[in-house]
């Protein structure tokens, strides 16, 4: 047995690895940059866990989620792995306590978020330590590319440089083609090295029900489904009524959002985990860190804006393996809503310009200075003081941000310890005339925001393509075969029909009907090597379903994909 299985028995009590996990250690054992491409509770943290264990030295784990850093501390504590995490609420006194003991060996991982890297104090510490391993988790957050770029994990490659032959081990969940080539670029791999696994879910059936009546829709699926559900909604307001209107069913159900206190959520979380409250309706606060492997049933009352988000949230559904299901209720105008909110997010540079005057206005900082001051920050107050759209004002402040002009920290919950918003000022202030917001900030954002929920919509909206193969395709896969059981290949098989069959007519057809013109029915039905009603159900469902197809006359014929 080597050493890395007698680490996973010893700590974790597993006899051996999950698939690509071992790849993953062994890569980086051997000094390699790695990117490690693992699908939600697939085992990540054993990936840096056991190497590092294995190394002398200590591991620096980089992480944005504050919660789920304090986590996976008192986990690895309860194991007796020696941890610590240094966040915003520490006294000065108590972070350099914690970094002290780093240096001195007492600990075998130090968890950070990112926004620690900057300071010139938690550097020079930094450099004292014996670093054996940089781990950056949720690593899409470097690319531009991905759908929750944070500018502050630019700041790692920094580190890169001060740590030099410490190998970077970046973990993520989802990520395209175009994300896995942007991470390694900004991590300064020295070779290209990615190991992943198969997105498939074969026991993960994806639905989209047209309904007018979403709770009622709701209602009446978790009458259907048994078992344990996550209702995700766009907002806190949402989370309760729904809930409230599900407990009036009958129906065992509590809400989740950012702004209840660290104790409710953690008296909320478990109750669900413990399957004291069967459902849990929930913005995306929840679900980051759970690890409930029973989950049989996630509904989204709201399409998020991306399809990385959904699929990481549809896949918090059936980790145990068995049947579970990720159903998405949509309305015929939740396309339009979704692609409205690039003009939320993306308000006109002009009005972005009127908020920047205002929140220079709002401290009282004269033009020229204000540079490195901070700033509590009422948001309330703030929105009455300037007159604009709150939502509107909040992708302002996020923008200028981006610009290189302020910091924007929101007090997101408690568990992130910063009770206040907080602006600081990167630049001294400037005339609302002179300032810049460059197009790697603005208009290359908002044309990739555009292209991501297109795709949304394209998934929400599609008929015709297996919804498993569709998000597959979206992440990189290719020739993965239709999974039989999303609603798209279920319509298919109300016919009777397999999908290896369905899919040789319908290939068939466009053969024979590709640069030609229509044919007859009776004359295609007789070239294909199936029965003739087989062949005439399947031609059926294209006709109804499949735009490409159409039925004139007792003749079908194909329209061109771009015509």
């Amino acid at each position: 047995m080597d050493v890395y299985h007698k680490i996973l028995g010893k700590y974790w009590g597993y006899p051996a690895f999950r698939p690509l996990q071992e790849d993953i250690i062994h890569s980086v054992c051997a000094g390699k940059d790695t990117l490690g491409l693992m699908p939600t509770g697939g085992g990540k943290s054993i990936t840096f866990q056991v190497p590092a264990l294995a190394m002398e030295g200590i591991c620096l784990v980089i992480t944005p989620l504050i919660a789920l850093m304090r986590d996976q501390v008192d986990n690895l504590r309860r194991v007796g792995i020696k941890a610590t995490a240094v966040y915003s609420g520490m006294s000065r006194q108590e972070i350099a306590t914690e970094l002290d003991n780093c240096r001195s060996g007492q600990y075998k991982f130090l968890y950070v978020s990112p926004e620690r890297l900057v300071t010139g104090f938690f550097r020079e510490k930094l450099q004292e330590m014996n670093v054996s391993l940089l781990v950056v988790d949720e690593s899409h957050c470097i690319s531009q590319w991905g759908y929750d770029f944070r500018p502050s994990y630019l700041h790692i490659a920094d580190i890169r440089e001060q740590l030099p032959g410490v190998p970077v081990l970046a973990l993520t969940a989802t990520a395209t083609p175009e994300v896995v080539e942007d991470i390694q670029e900004r991590l300064l791999f020295r070779e290209k090295n990615v190991f992943r696994t198969s997105f498939i879910r074969p026991n993960l059936a994806y639905i989209i029900r047209r309904t007018e009546d979403k709770l009622n829709t709701l209602a009446y699926i978790l009458g259907k489904v048994p078992g344990t559900a996550i209702v995700y909604t766009r907002n806190r307001k949402q989370t309760k009524e729904t809930a409230i209107f599900l407990q009036q069913a009958g129906l065992s159900a509590d809400f989740f959002h950012a702004g209840l206190s660290r104790e409710e959520k953690a008296i909320r979380q478990n109750r669900w985990k413990n399957n004291e409250c069967r459902v849990m309706v929930a913005t995306n606060a929840f679900g980051m860190g759970i690890d409930k492997p029973d989950v049989r049933l996630i509904v989204h009352l709201d399409m998020p804006g991306s399809l990385e988000e959904y699929f990481q949230e549809a896949g918090r559904a059936g980790r145990d393996s068995r049947k579970a299901f990720a159903v998405a209720l949509c309305t015929d105008t939740d396309s339009f809503h979704l692609k409205k909110r690039v003009d939320d997010e993306f308000p006109e540079k002009k009005l972005i310009g009127q908020v920047y005057e205002a929140l220079g206005n709002y401290f009282g900082i004269p033009e020229g200075q204000g540079e490195d001051t901070v700033h509590n920050f009422e948001l309330t107050d703030f929105y009455s003081a300037c007159q604009l759209p709150p939502l509107q004002v909040h992708h302002a402040l996020k923008l200028l941000e981006l610009s290189g002009y302020i910091e924007y920290c929101e007090a997101l919950d408690e568990s992130s310890f910063q009770i206040v918003p907080q602006i600081t000022y990167t630049h001294p202030r400037v005339g609302k005339e002179t300032l810049v917001i460059p197009s790697s900030a603005y208009e290359e954002r908002r044309e990739r925001m555009k292209k991501r929920i297109s795709k949304v919509v394209e998934y929400m909206d599609g008929e015709r393509i297996c919804r498993s193969h569709l998000l597959l395709s979206y992440f990189g896969e290719k020739h993965t075969e239709d999974c039989g059981c999303c609603d798209v290949c279920l319509s298919k098989n109300d016919s009777g029909l397999s999908n290896r069959d369905f899919n040789a007519i319908r290939d068939g057809l466009l053969k024979n009907l590709s640069g030609q013109q229509p044919l007859p029915v009776k004359t295609l039905t007789d070239s294909l090597p199936f029965p003739a009603d087989k062949s005439i159900t399947a031609i059926r469902f294209l006709v109804e379903h499949d735009e490409r197809f159409y039925l004139r006359d007792g003749v079908i014929g194909v329209i061109a994909e771009h015509s």
